[in-house]
């Protein structure tokens, strides 16, 4: 373990009951307490452990386990509140880790005998508490030092443990990592191979998403509340979250804590946390910044799990102060800087607001980091009669998140719909990866606050150019099958429509009304909307006729006229919601003086028993007075009906996307051929260590790195001199007979902007006066020269990778050539990209029509344009240090794929294990 390593700050995670534990690098302080951790283990255990039952062998654990730091050893402990609770350690140095050393346990003890780690393996061994078996804290060692095994470039563990120890054996087996197992008389030798594929991914999911769901009960499902800093007089902010809490119906014990008083709105009152009669689950804090710390390092001390923090502008110093008191002492934070939480289930009635009314019970999950949008939100839903199962006002997110939120939603059993306003993401690539799993299950809409920007980044290279927060954003919410609103409106709209009706089977529409006009604004809203309106066959046109007035038109959208009853138009829908050939039926209604039919005689035909007519019916009212309303149906469901075409149509395209996207089979990495990603790092390793800050790679360098990939480039020499360049120009002649030069000094990007490149060059004179042309104008810059053939025709294209800090990996493709950022027909994706991205990728620009054969012409070779893609994903995700790279142009035929430039920038970075168990 290096020096550097020791300097690493601890992280915390949670034990499979919820409970927070720090994980850190141990240090030489550390010894007593690692001796007293086997000191105090039962003699069974240290059998288990050691093989043998031996006192001696802890002291000889502690000193192994704090000596001095050595390269291919790394130890890691699990504490609570400043108590030793695991140890967790893998050598590669083949050294012995047997009988007095060591394996693992079932979050318990285990053994291991005498035999080093094979090369690019390591043996590791654990230890836990008396007493802590059996809750993960084995487990979550193994993890991190698995993840911090990966990143050494180790690719297996060893463990040797007693045949008998079923507990060690099953830990190895559940941790969703390929393993296989030697037995040799009482003992067993299990190999664990790291790699990181879905299996492993997920399995650390699901022990995540039961961790983090006990974690949160105290705060949502507490049974003792209290409030700290309910005032005596009227419009403080707790004195109104404890009105709320007393007047909303929680079944639990509530207390406020204010020293001034006995009682406040009824509600008993103590001078303190720790003077409270029994100690609450739930703590919410409405007291200045100031004191915020004090606050939460009581509660901490009192044994509370949970606080809620509404006070806002804390400074720095506050804000540290009130966070290492939640990790010290295992509470969850919601905010600060909130509104608060609400928990409606009729067993517990927690409203922890100060919104201004009780939020309606109901079935939409709703977490946002504004309060106003969660008001606004609030409001709505109750207006609408959809309700909320729980509410949290995430504030200033230092703990509890959305990716939280969304596990816990998964869980509780009440939640069909999940609503996020999120401003900003912690983890991204983790919260993908959860929103794919719970999208598969519950919608998860979200407005996308943030879209704008005052400008683009500075960005050198046409790939940071193209990745906007609004692109990057984007790929977030497709990749995940998040339905993303641009308002808060739009949201509700949505939700209204995915709360009442089946999803379409298609974008294909048909639109039914009782005036003209207000069908040709709803065909005009559909078709903005991305949506179809096919025409009906001769058959389907005679059967509606037989139903409407006279005068009636059959086309689509329908006009039935003013004189349509309710039901005719009630028997027009039924036919149209029963005909194959379209997945949603629009009813745009106006109110007439004509009598046939009233306003409400006609709603009634749009609302009567949409249960039996299968695909989504939504009404389409212009006088309505608010934007979108849920009419009550004639079987007990409900109809939205919207004020505005464009809101209709808003909503039904959102339902056609969720619907194609839950079609789509899931993805999968694929896994590629010829790829060397240590020699990789190797080159990575070796410029940085020659360049600290970074840089563009020389065009020798790059290529050697896009080698490891295996990506496809045009062949290519490199010449210093004028002589050099006239041997280089031969020997590529073969090619074609003409070739192309182009200039390079560090810092050069643009080449064609420079006017730094000669085409079509034949002959060695033209290549001598094309070197000159370019020595000359570029005298004291120009390091060298490319060469290359003069490449075939065909389509132009850019493909790139930007390496976000808070996203990742950003994969990004469409139409190349000089003019791509002014036409900017580009899509990003981030990675690692499955099959089903690159597919989505190659199809989403402009673009895609010239490469799927367009008017006559061949396709281009899409397999090899998908490869292509996956080996850009690829190195991006094996790179942390790849802050850029910029394939422009190239050039796709109908016979291959071939990168005619690249540039890559590399920066010095650590790599961060995204899917690592931690908290924020």
């Amino acid at each position: 373990m290096t020096d550097d390593l020791l300097d690493r700050p601890p992280v915390h995670a949670l034990l499979a009951d919820g409970t927070t534990v720090s994980i850190r690098p141990v240090l030489p302080g550390d010894h007593d307490q690692l001796r007293g951790l086997y000191e105090e283990m039962s003699p069974e255990n240290l059998r288990l452990r050691f093989f043998a039952a031996s006192r001696r062998a802890a002291a000889m654990a502690a000193d192994r386990a704090c000596a001095p730091a050595r390269p291919g050893y790394r130890a890691l402990l699990a504490e609570v509140d400043g108590r030793v609770i695991g140890l967790a350690e893998y050598d590669t140095g083949g050294e012995r880790a047997g009988a007095d050393q060591g394996g693992a346990d079932k979050d318990g003890q285990g053994g291991a005998d005498e035999g080093g780690a094979d090369k690019g393996g390591a043996e590791i061994s654990i230890a836990v508490a008396d007493g802590l078996h059996h809750r993960g804290v084995g487990t979550l060692l193994v993890e991190h030092l698995v993840s911090a095994a990966r990143a050494e470039g180790i690719t297996t563990f060893t463990a040797d443990a007693l045949s008998e120890n079923h507990e060690v054996l099953r830990l190895f087996a559940d941790l969703g990592l390929r393993t296989s197992r030697r037995f040799e008389g009482p003992e067993v030798r299990c190999t664990i191979h790291l790699d990181q594929d879905d299996a492993y991914l997920s399995a650390v999911e699901a022990r995540g998403r039961a961790a983090d769901v006990a974690s949160l009960l105290p705060l949502l499902r507490p049974s003792v509340v209290a409030v700290v800093g309910a005032g005596r007089t009227s419009g403080s902010v707790g004195r109104a979250v404890l009105h709320h809490l007393h007047t909303g119906g929680f079944t639990g014990r509530l207390f406020a804590v204010n020293p001034n008083v006995t009682s406040l709105l009824g509600v008993p009152s103590h001078p303190s946390v720790a003077a409270l009669p029994m100690t609450p689950d739930l703590v919410i804090v409405a007291v200045p910044a100031a004191a915020v710390p004090a606050v939460a390092d009581e509660c901490g001390r009192a044994g509370v799990r949970a606080l809620v923090v509404v006070t806002a502008g804390l400074d720095h110093p506050q804000a540290q102060a009130l966070l290492t008191a939640c990790r010290t002492y295992g509470m969850r934070l919601v905010g600060p800087n909130c509104l608060g939480i609400a928990h409606t289930e009729p067993e517990l009635g927690l409203d922890a607001t100060f919104a201004a009314g009780h939020p309606r019970p109901g079935t939409a999950g709703v977490a946002v980091q504004s309060g106003g949008v969660g008001i606004a939100l609030l409001d709505g839903l109750s207006r609408l009669g959809i309700g909320v199962s729980s509410f949290v006002s995430l504030g200033d997110k230092y703990d509890v998140s959305g990716n939280d939120m969304l596990q816990w939603w998964e869980s509780d059993g009440r939640t069909e719909l999940a609503l996020l306003h999120l401003e900003s993401f912690g983890n991204p690539r983790a919260f993908s990866r959860t929103a794919r799993r719970v999208t598969r299950r519950i919608p998860v809409l979200t407005v996308d606050a943030g879209r704008t920007e005052a400008g683009r980044k500075a960005a050198a290279s046409h790939t940071a150019a193209a990745a906007t927060r609004t692109m990057t954003r984007g790929a977030l919410f497709i990749q995940a099958g998040i339905t993303a609103t641009r308002s808060v409106g739009e949201l509700l709209e949505t939700a209204a429509l995915f709360h009442s009706q089946p999803l379409p089977e298609g974008s294909r529409v048909a639109i039914i009304t009782n005036a003209g006009g207000a069908g040709v604004l709803t065909a005009d809203a559909c078709a903005e909307a991305g949506l179809v309106l096919p025409p009906f066959t001769p058959t389907t046109t005679a059967d509606l006729l037989a139903v409407l007035p006279d005068g009636a038109a059959v086309g689509n959208p329908i006009d039935a006229t003013a004189a349509v009853s309710e039901e005719q138009l009630t028997e027009c829908v039924d036919r149209l919601t029963r005909c194959s050939a379209l997945d949603a039926v629009i009813v745009a209604l106006v109110p007439t003086a004509v009598a046939a039919a009233t306003g409400d005689d006609l709603v009634r035909a749009v609302t009567a028993a949409p249960g039996r007519r299968g695909r989504p019916v939504i009404a389409v009212r212009l006088e309505q007075d608010r934007s979108v309303r849920l009419l009550p149906a004639a079987d007990g469901g409900t109809i939205p009906s919207y004020a505005e075409p464009q809101a209709a149509a808003r909503a039904l395209a959102h339902a056609a996307e969720r619907a194609a996207w839950l079609s789509r089979p899931v993805g999968t990495v694929p896994d590629l051929d010829d790829t060397e990603p240590e020699r990789a790092r190797t080159i990575v390793e070796e410029y940085l260590a020659a360049h600290p800050e970074g840089g563009w790679l020389d065009p020798r360098i790059c290529a050697d790195l896009l080698a490891c990939y295996s990506v496809p480039q045009i062949p290519w020499a490199w010449a210093e001199s004028e002589d050099e360049a006239v041997l280089a120009a031969d020997r590529l002649r073969g090619f074609d007979g003409r070739v192309v030069m182009k200039a390079h000094w560090p810092g050069l990007l643009h080449k064609t902007q420079q006017h730094a490149v000669h085409l079509d060059l034949r002959g060695d004179s033209q290549v001598r006066a094309a070197f000159r042309d370019l020595e000359t104008r570029f005298a004291g810059l120009m390091t060298g020269v490319v060469l290359q053939p003069l490449a075939a025709r065909g389509t132009e294209l850019f493909a790139g990778v930007v390496q976000d800090e808070v996203f990742g990996p950003l994969v990004l493709f469409g139409l190349g050539g000089t003019a791509t950022e002014v036409l900017a027909d580009h899509a990003a994706r981030l990675a690692p990209l499955t099959d089903r991205d690159v597919q989505q990728l190659i199809t989403s620009p402009r673009c895609a029509p010239l490469l799927l054969g367009a008017n006559g012409n061949t396709p281009v070779d899409l397999a090899e344009l998908e490869e292509l893609l996956q080996r850009l994903s690829r190195m991006a995700a094996d790179l942390p240090q790849l802050a850029e790279a910029d394939f422009n142009p190239v050039l796709a035929t109908p016979g291959g794929v071939t990168v005619l430039d690249a540039r890559v920038r590399l920066l010095p970075r650590r790599s961060q294990d995204p899917y690592l168990r931690r908290l924020r």
